[in-house]
């Protein structure tokens, strides 16, 4: 459905005139209805009449409801009618900043078609609270389908969790069941994901945990993460300080890359001459001699063609590097049967 072909700031105008002019005023100063489009506290109405600011709080509601119960109202059921069903056809639930952006970019169209949303009877307004935006509904039984899909989904998701965004849709779609025929298209079921304030999406289009650093960077160490998971093997420093800028457009110096990198060693391990892999790939820390000692602790002797292999898994140096290693008497003995282990 096109936008509304109403005009909302003349329906604005003609509910407003039948107020007498200090409650019109509130609600034009409450709602940024005037030549300013910035909204005005109640503590800024009340001082300009010098009245308090519960008095202000009942001049608005007072202004509304007279409003509603006057037969200027009732001649605009139209106006809502057409209002209502450009919001069902963008899903039925949506952030307050979704559904006026969709309607107009002009700040002072969205003013007042706000104001219009509040008057409405059939609009239905959520605060925001700890997991959910300021969100408004037409339809009750489909918002909490949509509230209890995102919950079940904020409960499946892992801190680490990073979801690409094809695998994240199906994961909506499942637990909204039925209700994922409601959607239409995709950019509905995005909507709706915008209405959670715990699960996000980064730069990469990837979803998991809105309070994730793989979500909210925060900085180099964040970035460097999410290029190598990419990237999807081990990268030198240099390079991860490149891939930086050119994805996400962030100055990176190679230099402080490094340093970076080096310092979280919950994340990042050195397999190389500045080649930095993932933890998480099963890369342990350590220098060479020390990969070795792990490998024979896990897996008892080996011979030597197979312990060079599993080191070279771990590190990107070579195989003259591991052998010069084993050498090591302090650390390392020979059996007669060629295989090496742990003194």
């Amino acid at each position: 459905m096109k936008n509304p072909a109403f005009k909302p700031k003349q329906t604005t105008k003609k509910l407003l005139s039948v107020l007498p002019e200090r409650a019109a005023s509130v609600l034009v100063g409450r709602f940024g209805l005037g030549n300013e489009t910035e909204k005005k506290t109640l503590e800024s109405i009340g001082k300009r009449y010098g009245i308090t600011r519960e008095r202000v709080r009942q001049i608005e509601n007072f202004a509304l409801q007279t409003i509603k119960k006057h037969a200027a109202y009732a001649s605009e059921a139209s106006v809502f009618g057409e209002l209502k069903s450009y919001f069902a056809s963008l899903g039925g639930v949506l952030t307050e900043e979704d559904f006026l952006g969709a309607v107009s970019k002009d700040k002072s169209t969205q003013n007042h078609v706000h104001f219009l949303l509040v008057l409405g009877d059939a609009f239905i307004r959520a605060k925001e609270d700890e997991k959910f935006r300021l969100r408004w509904s037409v339809e009750n039984e489909l918002s909490e389908k949509v509230h209890k899909a995102l919950e079940a989904l904020h409960q499946g998701l892992a801190a680490k969790d990073l979801i690409a965004e094809s695998a994240m849709l199906d994961a909506f779609k499942k637990r909204l069941g039925a209700a994922a025929e409601s959607a239409g298209s995709n950019d509905t079921f995005f909507k709706w994901l915008h209405l959670s304030k715990v699960i996000g999406r980064n730069q990469l289009g990837e979803w998991g945990l809105a309070a994730s650093p793989n979500i909210k960077i925060r900085g180099i160490r964040d970035y460097a993460y999410l290029v190598i998971r990419r990237h999807g093997s081990p990268l030198h420093f240099a390079e991860v300080a490149k891939k930086i800028e050119q994805v996400f457009s962030r100055p990176s110096h190679p230099a402080t890359c490094h340093n970076e990198l080096i310092k979280d060693k919950e994340r990042f391990v050195l397999v190389g001459r500045g080649l930095y892999g993932l933890a998480e790939w099963g890369y342990t820390d350590g220098v060479v001699r020390d990969v070795i000692v792990d490998i024979l602790k896990k897996h008892g002797p080996l011979a030597r063609e197979a312990l060079v292999q599993k080191v070279l898994k771990e590190r990107h140096v070579k195989e003259n590097t591991v052998l010069v290693n084993l050498q090591n008497k302090k650390y390392f003995k020979k059996n007669e049967d060629g295989t090496y282990l742990l003194v």
